[in-house]
């Protein structure tokens, strides 16, 4: 018998005061937290987490969604990620 084994693989790194950065530019887009959480894919209470520094380590697919919402590049890398720098 043969099954389907799905697998979702995160990445994630602590960056200090980078909750501070996102409330700044949340604060700067005159958008309401509901609407900016509701475009990130994640809860108003997540997102205040994030801001508050209550939360860490925060994958990469949160932290895209956040900058989306946003409109900016944060400018955070991980490892896993690469650039065309030369």
């Amino acid at each position: 018998m043969y099954g389907i084994v799905w697998m979702r693989v995160t990445f994630s790194k602590e960056f200090p005061g980078l909750g501070k950065r996102i409330k700044d530019y949340r604060v700067l887009s005159n958008k309401s937290l509901t609407e900016l959480a509701a475009a990130a894919g994640i809860s108003v209470p997540h997102w205040n987490r994030i801001e508050n520094e209550k939360i860490q380590e925060l994958p990469i697919a949160t932290l895209r969604g956040i900058e989306k919402a946003l409109g900016v590049d944060l400018k955070v890398k991980f490892d896993t990620e690469t650039t065309n720098e030369a």
